[in-house]
C-alpha cells in the first residue's frame, strides 16, 4: 500500500530482514518489530519449540494472529518470517496495511548466511540446498504478488551496512510515506 505509514519486510530466510530492518527502522525513526522474535516473546518459548509442540500449523496460527495485531499499529517497521506470505490472509493484511518491501536472496547466499544457524526448524533437513530451493519455488510468486518494492539479491560479500544503504536509497525513491 502506497502511501502508508508502515514499512513491512518480506523475503526468504537469510535475506537480511532483521539486520537490514533494524537499519531501516533507525533511518526512518520507526520502532522495529521482528515477527518471529515477537512470537517468541509472547509465548516465552523458541520458534523451534512451537514447531515441536504444535507443528507448523500451530506456529502459522500464532504468526497470523500477531501479524494482524502488529500490522494494525501505525508507524512501525515489521520484519515478517519467511513463510508469512503462505497465508492469503497475511498477504492481504500486509498489502492493505503497509508498504511492502521484498528482500530477495539467492539460495547460494542463503546457504552461506545460514551455514551455522541451527535454530530454524524448516531447515533441519539434511539437504538444506534442496529445502531452500523448494521453499523458493513455493514462495517466490507469493512474495511478488505481495510486494510494492523488490530489492534485488545482495551479493554474498555485501555487508549489512552496504545492503541497508542500497535499500534505503530505493525505499526513499518509491515509498510515499504518510505520517503516523
Amino acid at each position: 500500500m502506497n502511501p502508508s505509514c508502515n514499512l513491512f519486510l518480506i523475503g526468504p530466510t537469510g535475506a537480511g530482514k532483521t539486520s537490514i530492518g533494524r537499519q531501516l527502522a533507525a533511518r526512518y525513526g520507526l520502532p522495529f518489530l521482528d515477527l518471529d522474535q515477537e512470537i517468541e516473546r509472547v509465548t516465552g518459548v523458541s520458534v523451534s519449540t512451537i514447531f515441536d509442540i504444535e507443528g507448523e500449523a500451530g506456529f502459522r496460527r500464532r504468526e497470523r494472529a500477531l501479524l494482524e495485531e502488529f500490522s494494525g499499529q501505525r508507524g512501525v517497521l515489521l520484519a515478517t518470517g519467511a513463510g508469512a506470505v503462505l497465508d492469503p490472509a497475511n498477504r492481504r493484511t500486509l498489502r492493505e496495511r503497509g508498504y511492502v518491501v521484498w528482500l530477495q536472496a539467492t539460495v547460494p547466499v542463503q546457504l552461506q548466511r545460514l551455514a551455522l544457524d541451527t535454530s530454524r526448524p524448516l531447515l533441519a533437513d539434511a539437504d538444506r540446498q534442496q529445502k531452500l530451493q523448494a521453499m523458493a519455488e513455493a514462495r517466490t510468486a507469493l512474495y511478488e504478488q505481495t510486494a510494492d518494492l523488490i530489492i534485488s539479491p545482495s551479493p554474498a560479500q555485501e555487508g549489512v551496512a552496504a545492503a541497508s544503504e542500497r535499500c534505503i536509497a530505493l525505499v526513499d525513491q518509491h515509498w510515499n510515506r504518510q505520517a503516523a
